[in-house]
């Protein structure tokens, strides 16, 4: 028996008894609405049951992505926009300079993504779900006001770059805490056997919010001129998202604590989530920042970074760079759920070793083949295939990580793992990969760079041996 055999999350020894459990539920579920016409109390009982179960997983949903789907608008026009950010912010008289700025200011809000992981994370597994969840999401949106109401470096000097750093730092230490207590709170409230797929929104609602933000983004450069972008174009986005922040904030101030998590703080926390994640999970802690390696190099790279890539690399117009990042957000969107759901079936290890793998093996022929043929085609036909891509290795690995640790350090341990892989290989993704272009002369160079971060994450999958456990 291998390392992953066992009470191994990415390969479940009890899926088959999952199954026959689902297949038991969903037969039931179907037979219900055809009981004898004379039992009126059970006709409407059982749907009615049925009804409020699949509304309950709605909401529960709803309130777990939210927060996720304002983060990562945020961040989808910020790169989307950044451009325009770097004439209007970072005017340093050298176009390539002062995207290095933006980007690199884009990067600086990760930073403090590993200080919110700690605070936060903590936060959620000590004081509950609701409240860190309802705490991050108002600081996302006080860090969205103020990039949406920015003064430009015409109109303050130098205090416009400093209130743009200010922001992204609020927005890091807000989005520390929200992947990891989001993805507890949807694995904690998932019914038996169906983790994976309700983790999987996680990723799905990251996707949906990159799409609305390429929706925004290609509708303005489309309806607009360039000079009316400039001028107040690239601010719409971030006043839309503004909207977000207190209706995600009403929905999580009115969700229940998971049973799990409530059992687990009734049992007596021995220490602080901090020093029991740190002090009894630390391989956990490990594998779970291994395997997001290749998950944030690949979100920051193909699903934030490229329609700057293709703008400026590949000399193709804005508006058909974010169409066609759009298409892939499109598939990432449907397909993240469908890879989520096909893990509680099959095991998380075999989709993640697999799409990890042709992550690795594709990354270098995906962007010869995108500069050898600069068109609109190419870029759709690249993207849609590293959505496929992308999709299979993240609808399963929110449920992966957060079966890594109890229900009592859950947060914290997630959180820690997540952002800290995050803030060094992902925030920094698009400043890295125009750093390569312009130091080496060769657009194919941030390709190595997603080859890297394929090979690191299988390293630390197939490494990670007792690490990865099942844990209820």
């Amino acid at each position: 028996m291998g390392p992953f055999q066992g009470r191994h999350p990415f390969n479940d020894s009890n899926s088959q008894d999952s199954m026959k459990n689902l297949d038991a539920a969903a037969l039931a579920d179907a037979t219900s609405n055809f009981a004898p016409i004379s039992s009126t109390h059970d006709t409407h009982a059982a749907p009615t049951q049925g009804a409020r179960t699949r509304d309950a997983s709605r909401r529960t949903i709803l309130a777990a992505v939210i927060g996720n789907t304002l983060e990562w608008f945020d961040f989808a026009v910020y790169g989307f926009f950044a451009l325009t950010i770097s004439r209007l912010f970072f005017p340093t008289g050298d176009e390539t300079s002062s995207l290095l700025l933006t980007v690199a200011t884009f990067g600086v809000g990760f930073v403090m993504r590993p200080v919110g992981a700690v605070v936060l994370g903590a936060l959620g597994d000590s004081r509950g779900r609701k409240a860190a969840l309802s705490t991050t999401i108002m600081l996302m949106a006080l860090g969205t006001a103020m990039i949406g109401f920015a003064p430009t470096y015409a109109d303050a000097g130098l205090w416009a770059p400093a209130w743009i750093v200010l922001a992204r730092l609020i927005q890091g230490f807000s989005a520390g805490g929200e992947v990891g207590g989001a993805t507890a709170f949807l694995v904690e409230h998932a019914p038996k056997g169906r983790r994976g797929y309700f983790a999987s929104w996680q990723q799905a609602s990251q996707a949906g919010a990159l799409l609305l933000g390429s929706v925004f983004g290609a509708t303005l450069t489309d309806v607009l001129t360039p000079e009316q972008l400039q001028a107040w174009g690239w601010r719409v986005p971030f006043l839309f998202g503004l909207i977000i922040g207190p209706v995600g904030w009403y929905i999580r101030t009115r969700t229940q604590e998971p049973e799990s998590f409530r059992q687990a703080r009734a049992a007596g926390q021995q220490a602080s989530p901090l020093r029991q994640a740190l002090g009894s999970y630390r391989r956990e802690i490990i594998a779970g920042f291994g395997v997001t390696i290749v998950w944030t190099v690949c979100t920051y790279f193909f699903l934030v970074y490229m329609p700057t890539y293709a703008v400026r690399t590949l000399q193709l117009p804005q508006s058909v760079s974010l169409w066609a990042n759009g298409a892939g957000l499109m598939v990432l969107v449907v397909l993240a759920p469908f890879f989520g759901a096909l893990s509680d079936r099959i095991g998380r290890r075999p989709l993640l070793i697999g799409f990890a793998t042709a992550i690795l093996v594709l990354a270098y022929p995906a962007l010869w083949l995108l500069t050898a043929v600069p068109n609109p085609s190419t870029l759709t036909i690249v993207l849609l295939v590293f959505a496929v891509l992308i999709a299979g290795f993240t609808g399963p690995a929110p449920a992966a990580m957060a079966e890594l640790y109890p229900p009592q350090v859950r947060s914290t341990g997630l959180s820690i793992a997540y952002n800290f892989a995050v803030t060094i290989f992902g925030g920094f993704a698009p400043f890295i990969a125009t750093a390569l272009i312009a130091r080496t002369g060769n657009p194919l160079a941030p390709a190595w760079y997603v080859v890297f971060a394929a090979a690191a994450s299988l390293v630390a999958l197939l490494a990670a041996g007792s690490a990865l456990r099942n844990r209820d």
